[in-house]
């Protein structure tokens, strides 16, 4: 069996996405790539995957004996594998299993930059009015307000709180501009997790998450989970509004230099805005992420 080309064991004794199990045809194998490594997995009429490295004799599920099979899981509607030993379970998103939500894989883009790079995106506020210009901001509503951010060791991972900002249109169910409430988690270096004030019913949020499966320290294949409280408005309009969202992201984020994240927080220059990403660099530090960053020199 051969060893993976990630030396890096806080990255490989993780769960990562490798598909969306509603595009994937059961009894159909698959071919990916995690880690610069090539892998192939199928997934049942159950829903339950059979993940193994790619071997040109073995075609289908039933020729991988267990010993050649990857740990390998379904949740919130992916495929997750790992290359190494993960831990028993995946990072909670209770919200999910709740009866009356829209569940679904807004798209899955490949896009030339860290996964890192493209988690520090996510979590960025300040360039919604210019890159989501009329959609997720508009000037001269430019201030990121003050919010709260920490690391928690108990839970080990970044939660960001009193996050609101100004959007003209912050969904497919919105009538009109509002100031949106958000609530960040990250739950996994390579994901994370957005809560957000659903125009459907004020007392619940929206959730929106990217898993990314970095085929290798420079690009990604990200994976975007929806699960919304609109019922007013179909499957295709909810997913075009997310890829409308992503698409304006993608060049900003394959124009990054350096291509992958720089954890030195005087690589560059902070704000106030950047609490989140400032919080997320340390928190790889901390937890010896090398694998899609600079680490922080000795």
């Amino acid at each position: 069996m051969s060893l993976s080309r990630c030396s890096d064991r806080a990255i490989l004794d993780l769960w990562h996405p490798i598909g969306a199990i509603a595009e994937i045809l059961s009894g159909g194998v698959q071919d990916t790539v995690l880690l610069e490594e090539r892998l192939r997995f199928e997934v049942g009429s159950d829903g339950q995957a059979v993940v193994w490295r790619y071997r040109r004799d073995l075609l289908r599920a039933d020729q991988v004996s267990p010993a050649d099979r990857l740990p390998a899981r379904s949740a919130y509607g992916y495929v997750w594998t790992s290359l190494g030993s993960p831990p028993p379970n995946l990072f909670s998103i209770p919200e999910y299993a709740e009866p009356d939500r829209r569940n679904m894989n807004a798209a899955t883009v490949g896009v030339h930059v860290s996964a890192p790079r493209a988690i520090e995106n996510f979590l960025d506020m300040g360039h919604f009015p210019y890159v989501h210009t009329d959609i997720l901001g508009a000037e001269p509503h430019t201030e990121v307000k003050e919010y709260d951010v920490e690391i928690s060791v108990e839970r080990d991972e970044i939660l960001a709180t009193r996050c609101r900002f100004y959007q003209p249109m912050a969904s497919t169910a919105s009538s009109g501009g509002a100031d949106v409430e958000y609530i960040y988690r990250v739950p996994h270096p390579y994901c994370s997790v957005l809560y957000k004030s659903s125009p459907v019913d004020m007392s619940r949020l929206d959730v929106i998450a990217v898993f990314m499966q970095a085929t290798d320290q420079e690009h990604v294949r990200a994976h975007m989970l929806m699960s919304v409280l609109d019922k007013n408005n179909e499957d295709k309009i909810i997913k075009r509004f997310q890829q409308t969202i992503f698409g304006q992201d993608k060049p900003i984020l394959e124009n990054q230099v350096p291509k992958r994240l720089p954890l030195d927080p005087r690589a560059e220059t902070p704000i106030r805005a950047d609490k989140s990403a400032i919080a997320y660099r340390r928190w790889l530090s901390q937890k010896g992420v090398t694998y899609g960053v600079i680490p922080v020199a000795a």
